[in-house]
C-alpha cells in the first residue's frame, strides 16, 4: 500500500485470489530450474531448494485435506503448552515430510504442486472471510478471523518461493499485489511485539519499506498498547526506512537484525526503532 498523509486503521486484507497467480509462478520458476539448483542452499537453515518446494507441497496438501476434505491430523502424543512447544511440534511435522520428500525426483515433486496449487487457491476462495480461521499466533492471537489465517498463508507463500528465488538467482517476486499484502500482513506483528515497549500516548514509529513501490505503515502508541496504521506520520518519533527484501528477509529470520539494521535507514529514537530489528512473523 502506498503511503498516504493522513494514517488510518488497517483494514482486513481480502487475498484468496492471489493464490493463483502465485502458485503458477512458482510451478513456472521450479520447471526452469537445472538439477543442480535444486541442490542449492537456501536462507531457510539447513533446508535446500528441493527441500522448501516439498515443504510448500506439504503445507498446501494439509490445507486441501483440512479445509476441503475435513481430514484432521492425528491429534498430538502429548498436549502442546506454549507457543515455544507450538514451534517444536509444527518443525517436526515440516521435517519429517521434507526428509520423505527427498526420495522424490524435482520433476514429479513439480508434478505433484502443479496439482495441489489450484486446489489450494480454490479452497482458500470458498473459505467465508469472516469465520474462525487458524490462529496468526505471531501475532499475538489466540482467535483469528479467516482472512487474517489466509493473509498469513500468502506470506507463508510468498516468502518461501522468494527463499528458492534468492538461492537460484531468479528475479524477486515484486509484484506490489502480491508484495503489498504480504508485507501489510507481516507488520501486523508489530503491536505483538511492541506490547512491553513503553512509550507517551501519541509516540509514533513509521516504518517505510522501499520495492517497486514504496509502502509506509505507521506504530502509534494508544492507551496501554500499540496500533498499526496504514500511512506514514508527518513526524513520529523514530523511522525506519528499508529496502524490500531485507524487510522480508528480516521478518522471516532469513537476516539477523544486525544484517538488516546496516540496510536501512534509521532516525530519531532508538527505543522505538531497535524493536523492530527484532520482528518475527513466522512461527519460530
Amino acid at each position: 500500500m502506498p503511503p498516504a498523509d493522513s494514517p488510518r486503521p488497517v483494514q482486513p486484507l481480502l487475498v484468496a485470489d492471489r493464490f493463483a497467480p502465485l502458485g503458477a509462478a512458482l510451478i513456472n520458476l521450479l520447471r526452469s530450474l537445472r538439477e543442480e539448483q535444486w541442490r542449492l542452499p537456501t536462507v531457510c537453515a539447513h533446508w535446500s531448494v528441493h527441500d522448501i518446494a516439498a515443504h510448500l507441497l506439504d503445507t498446501a496438501c494439509r490445507r486441501v485435506s483440512a479445509g476441503r476434505d475435513g481430514w484432521r491430523l492425528p491429534p498430538p502424543a502429548t498436549s502442546i503448552a506454549g507457543y515455544g512447544e507450538l514451534v517444536s511440534f509444527l518443525n517436526d511435522l515440516n521435517a519429517q515430510w521434507v526428509t520423505a520428500a527427498r526420495r522424490l525426483s524435482p520433476r514429479l515433486l513439480t508434478d505433484f504442486l502443479e496439482l495441489v496449487e489450484p486446489q489450494l487457491a480454490e479452497t482458500l476462495q470458498a473459505l467465508d472471510p469472516w469465520s474462525g480461521g487458524i490462529p496468526v499466533s505471531w501475532a499475538g492471537q489466540s482467535e483469528s478471523q479467516s482472512w487474517f489465517d489466509v493473509a498469513r498463508e500468502l506470506t507463508e507463500r510468498w516468502h518461501h518461493q522468494q527463499q528458492i528465488r534468492l538461492a537460484v538467482g531468479a528475479p524477486p517476486l515484486d509484484d506490489p499485489n502480491l508484495s503489498g499484502p504480504v508485507l501489510e500482513t507481516f507488520l501486523r506483528a508489530l503491536p505483538h511485539r511492541y506490547r512491553d515497549v513503553q512509550a507517551a500516548e501519541g509516540a509514533s514509529l513509521v516504518a517505510r519499506i522501499e520495492g517497486r513501490v514504496p509502502y509506509a505503515y505507521t506504530l502509534r502508541r494508544e492507551g496501554s498498547g500499540w496500533a498499526l496504521l496504514a500511512g506514514e506520520a508527518a513526524e513520529p518519533d523514530a523511522r525506519i526506512v528499508i529496502p524490500e527484501e531485507p524487510a522480508w528477509l528480516l521478518l522471516t529470520k532469513g537476516m539477523t537484525g544486525d544484517a538488516a539494521r546496516n540496510r536501512a535507514r534509521i532516525e530519531g529514537d532508538s527505543r522505538l526503532s531497535d524493536p523492530f530489528f527484532g520482528v518475527v512473523a513466522v512461527m519460530a
